[in-house]
């Protein structure tokens, strides 16, 4: 077989994946602001109303989601933590949540917690692909749930050509939850792999 020969992917994930089967988009309209996920088609713009209500933390930083120690923190170091599995399985083989530990904004992070963003991210792309199942890891920023500075991983799957790009969180929501020991597997992976580099995987176990 050539190099350049297509073969349809081989791992446990993509024998599990629902191949040729239309998958039920209907819950993705609930994560979603005037979005038809049918035809990606926009609703008519809705009023702008001001003040906006405070985000997660943003008044009170007890009530951040991300400060508090979680049984789902696969790894973390002395700055940033890897936060997964805690809304159960994904149809993706990994999506993590990346979170400094202390509670600040990307607006007012001190830079010593910054510089270490851009190699952890690396890190967390090269853990993510030692999953057999996943060709890329993409990142992802959205700034209207928490106020703290938090990013998301999501893997992409090999050969999974419509799930490039921004599309990729859309089709998480679509995608059956894996199985339990399959998800669990994969986590691990990751957090072993971030761990060979320095800090510690599953700290709360």
């Amino acid at each position: 077989m050539s190099d350049h020969e297509q073969h349809p992917a081989d791992t446990g994930w993509h024998r599990w994946a629902p191949i040729g089967e239309t998958l039920d988009s209907s819950g993705v309209l609930e994560g979603l602001s005037g979005m038809s996920v049918a035809a990606f088609g926009l609703q008519p713009l809705a009023p702008m109303l001001v003040p906006e209500k405070p985000r997660g933390g943003e008044l009170d930083p007890s009530e951040c989601g991300h400060c508090r120690p979680s049984e789902h923190t696969i790894w973390q170091d002395d700055e940033w933590r890897v936060s997964a599995g805690f809304a159960g399985p994904s149809g993706l083989p990994f999506i993590g949540a990346i979170a400094p530990r202390s509670h600040v904004r990307l607006e007012d992070a001190p830079i010593e917690v910054l510089a270490g963003l851009v190699p952890l991210l690396q890190r967390i792309s090269e853990a993510g692909k030692a999953i057999p199942a996943v060709a890329r890891v993409h990142f992802s920023r959205w700034n209207d749930g928490s106020a703290r500075l938090h990013l998301w991983a999501y893997a992409r799957p090999a050969g999974m050509m419509q799930g490039r790009g921004a599309i990729l969180p859309f089709w998480e929501q679509c995608l059956p939850a894996m199985p339990d020991d399959m998800m669990r597997e994969n986590l691990e992976t990751v957090a072993c792999a971030l761990a060979a580099g320095g800090g510690e995987a599953f700290p709360n176990r």
